[in-house]
């Protein structure tokens, strides 16, 4: 159970200092692009990750754990996406919030969908 944790906190860490150094790529832009990219590249990694787990049974429920739970987690920025949107619509900047929180849900589900397809391609 406690190594259970252990999986969950070094996924995290290596989640978390990999959001960090995307944060740190010069690219400075009015629209939050960097944390959409976040957004999308951990909805792919976390739609990989479940797909591989459902086809094989025999996936390693620690490695879920790290991966999914651990590193996406610590990755994914849903909580920042949320304050830039809302940030957005409050200074009255509508086509880009709204684009925002559309391309956001659209990419990031489209990102579970082939993340998972792609990991039913593996034998």
């Amino acid at each position: 159970m406690i190594s259970d944790f252990l999986y969950v906190a070094f996924g995290g860490a290596i989640g978390a200092m990999a959001r960090y150094g995307i944060s740190l790529l010069p690219i400075k832009s009015a629209f939050p692009i960097l944390t959409l990219c976040t957004n999308f590249l951990g909805a792919l990694v976390i739609g990989f990750v479940t797909g591989l787990a459902s086809a094989n049974p025999s996936f390693p429920q620690k490695w879920t754990l790290f991966l999914k739970t651990g590193v996406c987690g610590g990755f994914t920025t849903f909580s920042t996406f949320s304050l830039e949107a809302l940030t957005l619509l409050e200074q009255h900047k509508y086509l880009p919030g709204i684009s925002y929180i559309l391309l956001s849900v659209v990419l990031c589900l489209a990102g579970v969908y082939a993340g998972r397809a792609v990991s039913m391609l593996l034998p």
